[in-house]
């Protein structure tokens, strides 16, 4: 009955969100939903910028009480995020980040983004960084607000800046941004990973937050192969040095697009999520009161194009940890082959978060999800992480995995995900299930327990 019961609430919301969509066709106020940068939601050329739900003219920050009655959806605030994970009590223990700077690349970057964060801190009573750089190494590009683009990726670096402070709001902050739009195959990998190269040579940062990515398969051309190689080595160069990499896992399913827009007949992932020295980062639906008290989650899965990426790499073979600490039945599904996501964070639209965007025409607060709005929340988590231990900690994964081999510690550090898919259309997905699955990894963490783990890991 309880399964039941859980599948008619995904019903609902699968139809609430549909509803919200079509009705974006005859309005031009009130809700609507959009696919950043892309278009409309169906029409995706990026493997990973997140769905948003806009609603004009909230100036100032929405309540998320009013949101529910409104609109039938949540809008976490920082403090409802922060309880919900036990992020608040590492926080109130001193762990903020603080020494510690997260790297953040995109292209174009964001019109006026230390501005844009100072409202939002204003706003929701948070401290300003203690450093903010906005760098373009390899040439800035004035911003177009007709440029469909460049509003989207605008979207994403507020995003993922104003996220990953509210998770580490004692941490530097260093945006590098590409001139270069990053779509699928290898147009603006390159870049990335000249920025990177940049922030690593630099000593910019310990912690980069990558939320973009292409789809798998669109790199296994003689020139994709060579860029999975050349950010392998620099992975392995720069994990070397103590940097922790996070990557979204993707915000459609199983199911993701070629370089000319078609969807692959076959479940697929995304890159960089898919290297063994990435951490991936999938999402789950929320379910929290308006104080921020965990109530339960569940795989982010609206059906209409809109859930979280997982599945199994066609090209990288299952790392060490995987090989060692999956259960039987996990590795089986493998078949021998790097599994994501790692772990997970909230990321439906319709348990969303907030960001400010000064640079629209109605400048104010939008609502967004995706597992684009995991990744820097995770970098916000691995810079308190890096405090707490007094030194950089570097690739977690092997630590993940060893704490989610340990009953007893699992049941500490994470909330299990056990329900839901990311099956979209006729590609079918994968299931959450007990322990590690390829929808929601390890899970959502319990940051005041999981944390220290990280620091001390288990023997």
């Amino acid at each position: 009955m309880f399964e039941f019961l859980k599948y008619i609430s995904r019903l609902n919301r699968s139809l609430l969100f549909l509803f919200i969509l079509l009705s974006c066709v005859s309005s031009v106020t009130g809700v609507s939903v959009r696919h950043k940068g892309s278009g409309p939601i169906g029409a995706l050329t990026h493997a990973t910028k997140g769905m948003y739900l806009e609603r004009w003219k909230l100036k100032s920050p929405p309540a998320d009480a009013d949101c529910r009655k409104q609109m039938q959806m949540s809008c976490y605030s920082p403090n409802e995020i922060r309880t919900a994970y036990g992020i608040n009590t590492v926080l109130k223990a001193g762990y903020t980040g603080a020494g510690e700077t997260i790297v953040i690349v995109d292209s174009f970057g964001s019109p006026d983004p230390v501005k844009d964060l100072h409202q939002f801190d204003v706003d929701y009573g948070l401290p300003d960084p203690p450093s903010f750089k906005v760098l373009h190494p390899l040439g800035a590009v004035k911003f177009d607000a007709n440029n469909t683009d460049q509003v989207g990726w605008a979207q994403e670096t507020n995003l993922d800046i104003q996220w990953a402070h509210v998770i580490a709001p004692g941490a530097n902050i260093v945006l590098l941004t590409s001139p270069v739009s990053e779509t699928q195959g290898v147009q603006g990998l390159p870049e990335f990973l000249k920025l990177e190269q940049y922030a690593l040579n630099h000593h910019l940062g310990k912690i980069f937050s990558q939320s973009w990515g292409a789809t798998e398969e669109t790199l296994f051309t003689p020139e994709g192969k060579k860029v999975l190689n050349d950010f392998e080595k620099f992975y392995q160069q720069a994990s070397k040095q103590g940097v922790t990499f996070l990557a979204s896992a993707g915000d459609t399913g199983a199911s993701n697009p070629d370089t000319n827009n078609n969807t692959y007949p076959f479940p697929t992932i995304g890159f960089p999520a898919n290297s063994p020295l990435v951490t991936s980062v999938g999402g789950t639906s929320l379910f929290a009161d308006t104080a921020g008290n965990y109530q339960s989650e569940m795989a982010w899965n609206q059906g209409v194009g809109s859930s979280t990426g997982g599945g199994y790499s066609r090209y990288y073979k299952a790392p060490y940890y995987q090989q060692k600490y999956l259960s039987a039945g996990a590795k089986s599904m493998a078949r021998g082959f790097r599994g994501v996501p790692d772990v997970a964070f909230n990321g439906d639209p319709l348990t969303s978060v907030p960001v400010y965007l000064g640079f629209m025409p109605q400048p104010g607060y939008y609502m967004f999800g995706g597992t684009s709005a995991g990744a820097p929340q995770w970098a916000g988590l691995i810079a308190d992480a890096n405090q707490m231990a007094r030194h950089p900690l570097g690739s977690i994964n092997e630590t993940l995995y060893r704490i989610g081999s340990d009953p007893v510690l699992y049941a500490r550090a994470f909330n299990d995900i056990t329900f839901g898919d990311n099956t979209q259309g006729k590609i079918k997905g994968y299931k959450a299930g007990a322990g590690w699955d390829a929808v929601t990894g390890w899970g959502t963490p319990k940051a005041n327990i999981l944390l220290p783990l990280l620091v001390n890991p288990p023997k």
